[in-house]
């Protein structure tokens, strides 16, 4: 089966967040469209995802040939240090719904977005697939880290026991175009650009950041991420002669999706503070949180079946703090 086929409808779901927009904008390109009837989308106001009745009538009505999970509960960490319940059981209710109903709708091909926080906190570098479930999680994130989990799982199990067609896909650490920005529940590149972009503007003497800035991460330019799915779902079969497998020989039903930029949060933080034009003191709250102080993963599995990330960290955060800036109509240099 060919994605790239206009008779398939392909569903994306979390069509509004940074990454379900991202892929849509890929969608779009290459002529799939709600237009055209082969891209499906619903805002969350009209489908709630955490129903399993309401997911049941819309997938029975609206038939989609092939599901992409870009719908989660997301945010950093002291939202998921606040909300522990709300990051473990909504997103648990979310792609359960999802992942159940595909294959009860005999969806063709289903893909789950996982998250690479779904590794063990002190893990070999760089993470390779089969660490999973070797060590304990970070604690800062457990809680969606487990959900992440049991979700990629659910899909290896309907694989195994019915031959359903879902495979998953590990991003690293994601920004770009339409990331949550806020200070409290973002990211760390969307809630640094919009600290220093409104310390610029406020004429504030010092931006204050949460930690001793070491950690060092990975990070992929959410668009990259866009063609590594596509790309994924046109391109892997786990089962063939060709698909990647483990170091036991087994195929492997995730794979991890990162890129070759890899910086300390300090230095992040003064490479964001530059571009953005801050001129002030950077102030580090070590009394915070870190996170797991490494994360770096091992992509050579899909990088071998000929994917690649494309988009260097500078040119990718410029891209991303131009398009906060148009959010506001603030064209500031």
């Amino acid at each position: 089966m060919s994605l790239l086929s206009k008779t398939h409808k392909i569903y994306v779901a979390g069509s509004t967040g940074m990454v379900g927009s991202a892929i849509c904008r890929l969608l779009n390109k290459k002529g799939f469209s709600y237009k055209n009837n082969n891209l499906l989308t619903i805002a969350k106001k009209d489908l709630d995802l955490k129903d399993d009745l309401s997911v049941d009538e819309w997938f029975s009505k609206n038939k989609p040939d092939i599901v992409i999970i870009a719908a989660a509960k997301v945010g950093g960490i002291l939202a998921n240090r606040n909300y522990p319940v709300n990051f473990l059981l909504e997103n648990l209710r979310i792609q359960n719904n999802l992942i159940e109903n595909s294959w009860k709708h005999k969806v063709k091909r289903l893909l789950f977005l996982g998250s690479s926080c779904i590794y063990p906190r002190n893990c070999l570098q760089p993470i390779k697939e089969e660490y999973l479930l070797t060590k304990a999680l970070e604690e800062t994130n457990q809680w969606y880290a487990i959900a992440k989990i049991a979700g990629m799982k659910l899909c290896e199990a309907y694989r195994k026991q019915f031959n359903f067609d879902a495979i998953s896909l590990m991003p690293t650490n994601l920004y770009g175009p339409d990331d949550n920005h806020d200070i409290n529940s973002g990211h760390v590149i969307g809630s640094l650009i919009s600290k220093f972009h409104e310390a610029k503007k406020n004429n504030t003497s010092e931006v204050v950041c949460w930690g001793t800035g070491s950690p060092l991460r990975e990070f992929l330019f959410v668009d990259d991420l866009a063609e590594a799915c596509l790309f994924s779902l046109e391109k892997w079969f786990p089962g063939n002669n060709d698909a990647p497998r483990n170091t036991s020989g087994e195929f492997l039903n995730w794979l991890n999706i990162g890129s070759d930029y890899e910086i300390s949060i300090k230095d992040l933080a003064f490479m964001i503070s530059e571009i953005v034009g801050y001129k002030g003191k950077i102030i580090w709250d070590k009394s915070k949180p870190d996170g797991t102080p490494r994360k770096k993963l091992d992509s050579s599995r899909i990088n071998n079946l000929g994917w690649t990330a494309r988009t260097n960290l500078d040119e990718g955060i410029r891209k991303t703090i131009e398009s906060y800036r148009k959010s506001f109509n603030d064209e500031n240099p």
